[in-house]
């Protein structure tokens, strides 16, 4: 998480924040949750900065607001990158945590920061994701002592939003165009387009780095179901899954956590604890869930 670090002059004034993020549908890169904060009393000053809702601005012009709401004394900032890794591992796991669960954490995250950082927030801005009321009272749950305010199309309504859509979108942005590209091995290119599923320069991408056995570079989120369609008819794998106590007779039984239908299997049960608690393997394939083959 990432903000402008210091404890502004006025945090002791009652503030506003928005919050809004960008690359919640694309099917590379991260997810940005980014805020903007001030004192409520600079609120009337902020239509004359021109903030407007990131995605109707060309991309020099969110830039160049970007640089702009950086200078000015009287506005913060912070945001919250969520890696692709992060989004397929959360979504994917056992106990699955869906997109909106991981939004909501990360907007409350954003909060939490500012008010650490020794800010007086009074006020909060949103937009939505999910039900506007179930999520307002979540919100107030947390922070009691904030007023929040969660609509649709949040950042067209109000400019403190406009602001934080900026910066999230901004972050999301560059931290694609600078994006460290993990498998040095592979043949990678950068012309991903939008990152979008139905974008064809993005379907192109996907179809040509995509491999057989590890699927895609790090970059995109396997979660997605258009990565499951591009995986359809590669190599299968099954997995041998931990041993789980049946409930009510207390006896233990192998379930088969069934990734694909391959049917690669261990040897023997050591060698099947072993592959199942990750013990001593490289961190690649520890992440990607990779099992050593001992038979074909």
């Amino acid at each position: 998480m990432e903000s402008d670090c210091l404890t502004p002059e006025w945090s002791s004034q009652p503030c506003l924040m928005g919050i809004d993020e960008a690359g919640r549908g694309p099917v590379l890169g991260p997810m940005v949750y980014g805020c903007m904060y001030c004192p409520i009393s600079y609120q009337s000053s902020l239509a004359s900065l021109h903030f407007a809702d990131s995605k109707t601005l060309k991309e020099e012009k969110r830039e160049e607001l970007y640089e702009n709401l950086k200078l000015d004394k009287s506005l913060g900032w912070a945001v919250d990158v969520i890696d692709p890794r992060e989004l397929s591992a959360k979504m994917l796991a056992k106990n699955k945590t869906n997109l909106n669960e991981i939004s909501h954490n990360s907007a409350m995250g954003l909060i939490k920061r500012v008010l650490d950082m020794g800010v007086l927030l009074t006020e909060a801005y949103l937009d939505t994701v999910g039900d506007p009321e179930k999520y307002r009272i979540k919100l107030s749950e947390r922070f009691p002592s904030i007023k929040f305010v969660v609509s649709k199309k949040a950042d067209s309504l109000f400019p403190i939003v406009s602001g934080a859509s900026i910066v999230a979108k901004v972050t999301r942005d560059r931290a694609l165009r600078e994006w460290l590209v993990e498998e040095t091995g592979e043949d990678i290119n950068r012309n991903f387009g939008s990152g979008y599923p139905g974008d064809p320069e993005t379907k192109a991408w996907l179809v040509q780095h995509k491999h057989s056995v590890f699927g895609f570079p790090s970059l995109v989120r396997f979660s997605w179901g258009t990565c499951t369609t591009h995986l359809k008819g590669e190599v299968e794998v099954a997995w041998e899954a931990d041993e789980t106590e049946e409930s009510g007779n207390g006896s233990s039984s192998k379930r088969q956590a069934k990734l694909s239908s391959f049917g690669f299997k261990t040897c023997d049960k050591r060698s099947e604890e072993i592959e199942s608690s990750g013990k001593g393997r490289c961190k690649f394939f520890q992440a990607r869930k990779i099992q050593q083959l001992t038979q074909f």
